[in-house]
């Protein structure tokens, strides 16, 4: 018979055609012994001939152990409310899992401080249980100190927001960052002439160490080289995010270049910029920056932000968290990565944009 034409079995269909109880062929399934070499053999023989797959759901329910799951992700700051969207992807998730014994605890970190990233994940390590843990990796060194521990535990790990290539997370959610920024860049050579400035302003306490900053604008400056526009691309590094800061480093660079035509900022603090322009006047100066929150969208009515970039990080944390589950609970084999769509979004289709 081919396996297509094999029909769904069960336990008393294999314990009949092996001629032995319900019991031995349970005893085999779940490797308890107790059945002799001869009686094991017959009753796989038995399982192999009708392709038999048990359910792991059942067999998991069944067990009374709970999964613990443990996501660690930014916390809403006064600055940007970003890091509420993939919180709420993660609350879809376990609401959706939490009827099969599936426990998910949440642990947040300030995105301007290091100690605490450490601190809150040294809190999870002494769990008793960790079965699988989500990741927001902020901070480089330490999120990948916190995944070696990981590793030697053998705790699988998602990613999401941005990746750590060679850490052997289970998968990644989230945008491919360095196509995020080239594809910015594709939509400012259409808004901009060659003649042209335009400003890149990098808003975050540790600039130096933001892989997810870092890695867009490398990819915003080699669209220009590989299409050999030579436009003038300036970059301003603010490390103090409050907007005061932001204010004096615009004042600044608007100073010693008043003829630039677009800025371009690479994380969603583009409120700050756009509460800048509101306050002084936006000019012909072309604004476009990053995620689909309140403040931007906001701003986006208003029509001080032309355009934000966004890439989905509800449906990130959302498929994160799922990702975890099915591995555990099923031994699904997990896509590697999963990159979200880089979606371009104005006051024309805002309204029907979802997270």
């Amino acid at each position: 018979m081919s396996n297509n034409g094999k029909r769904s079995v069960g336990v008393k269909e294999i314990a009949r055609r092996a001629n032995v109880s319900i019991g031995t062929v349970d005893r085999v399934l779940h490797n308890r012994g107790g059945v002799s070499e001869k009686t094991k053999e017959k009753i796989i023989a038995v399982i192999k001939e009708l392709n038999y797959q048990p359910n792991i759901l059942a067999r998991r329910l069944a067990s009374g152990r709970t999964i613990h799951l443990f996501t660690l992700i930014p916390a809403v700051s006064d600055e940007t409310d970003y890091w509420d969207v993939p919180l709420q992807g993660i609350i879809q998730a376990e609401n959706e899992i939490k009827l099969y014994d599936v426990k998910v605890s949440k642990f947040f970190f300030d995105m301007n401080d290091r100690k605490s990233f450490v601190e809150r994940y040294q809190q999870i390590l002494q769990e008793e249980q960790i079965d699988g843990v989500l990741l927001a990796p902020a901070f480089i060194e330490e999120a990948i100190a916190f995944t070696n521990v990981c590793q030697q535990r053998n705790i699988p790990f998602v990613f999401i927001n941005s990746d750590i290539r060679n850490q052997k997370s289970l998968c990644y959610f989230g945008p491919d960052l360095f196509y995020s920024g080239y594809s910015v860049a594709h939509l400012v050579r259409y808004l901009t002439s060659e003649n042209d400035k335009i400003l890149v302003m990098n808003i975050s306490k540790d600039v130096a160490s933001d892989h997810h900053i870092l890695r867009k604008e490398e990819g915003f400056r080699k669209y220009f080289i590989e299409k050999q526009i030579s436009q003038t691309i300036i970059t301003k590094n603010l490390t103090q995010t409050d907007y005061d800061s932001v204010k004096a480093g615009l004042d600044e660079v608007l100073q010693q270049y008043p003829d630039i035509r677009l800025v371009f900022v690479t994380n969603s603090r583009v409120s700050l910029v756009a509460q800048y322009f509101e306050s002084k006047g936006k000019g012909n100066i072309l604004l476009v920056g990053y995620d689909f929150i309140t403040r931007n969208i906001e701003y986006l009515n208003k029509e001080i932000i032309d355009f934000l970039i966004c890439e989905k990080p509800q449906e990130q944390a959302y498929r994160g968290v799922k990702a975890l589950y099915h591995y555990i609970m099923f031994e699904e084999n997990i896509e590697k990565d999963f990159y979200m769509p880089i979606d371009i979004i104005h006051k024309g289709n805002q309204k029907f944009y979802r997270n």
